[in-house]
């Protein structure tokens, strides 16, 4: 084990700090060369692909020191490269970096978003036990807690994404009565309402409804908004669940996720990520690598094409509203949440049209630079009709409840010029 420049235990040397004297770097300017050492890959500038499925180890004691790690006799994982179900020098360098984003104690990466939450909920909900989350989530996350953990035995309570210290101290006691407690998990903002949780107020009641030694992790899937718009650990979350296909990705060109937080939670979450083999691939890490150089331009540039976009959508006849974080109602409890938790409005956001998924379709088939696809995040713009496509399997009475309607269009807006995807726009709402 070995200690960064904040002090705390790694499992590997850092080859680069995080300060110059007592100056502490911005992570936009430590993605360009944090955790690599080019020394050690013949001068290369950049990280070369590891493509290898085991590493050479200088001798057999080194070998049982990184299978101590991998197995757990020593925490924090192996000490040195193993194999590529375990670790890889693309992956490692890719989770020192994005850890920085959150001063986060540690970062683990997958092969996709879901593979990082359903080994978060593997790592920690046992058969019998009660999942308390916010509503709604992603499809597919519901899915699993529901559909999948259900069969064995695992039960769910939620309250609404912009419940009140009240409403989530009712949903954590309902949760106590079907069960242990074994995890709390957010969604921030909701997709697709974009509706914000209040992790403070989930944190205070979490810690006020449990001893100290059976509280839950507090999990967050933060997606929307970060890295660079909301950073929920400092909010009282455990750990950070991204897709990082969206912004860290920002390209539309490959599929990955990541977990970051308290390094105790991230090693029991490691444990199993070595069993099961969901960490991502090589090259997948160094194109993540490549992207996160980018991260703060394209994001910037985005979150500012998209309060242009906005500004113009809901002042349109056509439009019924548009749920976007910038047109927040002063005073409201979700203006409220912005203000403590969040730092820009984002780029994607809920358009809901006046009518039904008949002018819904008609505006997306009607689109030019925007593409009817799912996902969001890319330097593309990207439009979709949840009720139709993402939330298909949500049963239509939740569908209602949680404010998944036929009219509800959810765009994610990218870097090209601000007038032209007006243009495009208006163009479309001239066909519902």
């Amino acid at each position: 084990m070995s200690t960064d420049s904040n002090d705390r235990p790694r499992r590997r040397p850092r080859p680069s700090a995080t300060r110059i004297g007592n100056h502490k770097m911005s992570p936009s300017t430590l993605m360009m060369g944090y955790g690599f050492d080019p020394a050690l890959s013949e001068g290369s500038l950049k990280p070369p692909i590891f493509l290898t499925s085991t590493f050479v180890f200088e001798n057999a004691a080194a070998g049982k020191r990184f299978f101590e790690g991998v197995t757990g006799k020593i925490p924090g994982g192996a000490e040195g490269l193993i194999y590529s179900r375990f670790n890889g020098p693309n992956q490692e360098i890719l989770e020192d970096r994005f850890a920085l984003w959150e001063d986060a104690d540690d970062a683990l990466v997958f092969s996709s978003g879901m593979a990082a939450i359903a080994t978060l909920l593997l790592t920690f909900v046992r058969p019998g036990d009660c999942v308390v989350h916010s509503g709604p989530l992603y499809a597919a996350t519901e899915s699993l807690i529901a559909k999948v953990l259900g069969q064995f035995g695992v039960s769910w309570v939620d309250f609404p994404s912009g419940a009140t210290r009240e409403e989530i101290d009712a949903a954590i006691a309902r949760g106590k009565e079907k069960g242990r407690v074994s995890l709390i998990y957010l969604e921030s903002p909701a997709n697709p309402t974009n509706q914000l949780v209040d992790v403070e107020a989930v944190a205070a009641a979490r810690d006020g409804a449990f001893e100290r030694k059976e509280r839950p992790p507090i999990a967050i899937d933060n997606t929307f908004l970060g890295p660079l718009w909301a950073k929920p650990i400092a909010q009282g979350a455990d750990l950070t669940i991204y897709s990082l296909t969206k912004y860290a990705g920002g390209h539309s060109d490959l599929v990955a996720g990541a977990l970051v937080g308290d390094m105790g939670m991230i090693n029991q979450v490691r444990m199993l990520r070595n069993t099961i083999g969901t960490i991502c691939d090589p090259n997948t890490a160094w194109m993540l690598l490549r992207s996160l150089e980018t991260l703060e331009l394209r994001m910037e540039r985005a979150g500012q094409n998209a309060t242009k976009v906005c500004e113009f959508l809901r002042d349109h006849p056509k439009v019924e509203s548009v749920g976007f974080l910038g047109f927040l109602e002063e005073g409201s409890r979700q203006a409220d949440i912005y203000r403590r938790h969040c730092t820009g409005p984002g780029s994607t956001f809920s358009l809901y049209l006046k009518g039904g998924e008949k002018e819904a379709f008609a505006f997306l088939d009607s689109l030019s630079i925007a593409h009817l696809a799912v996902s969001l995040g890319g330097t593309e713009t990207l439009a979709s009709a949840p009720a139709a496509m993402t939330h298909l399997s949500v049963p239509d009475e939740r569908k209602q409840a949680l404010g998944i309607t036929d009219n509800l269009v959810r765009i994610s807006i990218g870097v090209e010029d601000p007038d032209d995807l007006i243009a495009d726009f208006a163009n479309a709402l001239n066909a519902v």
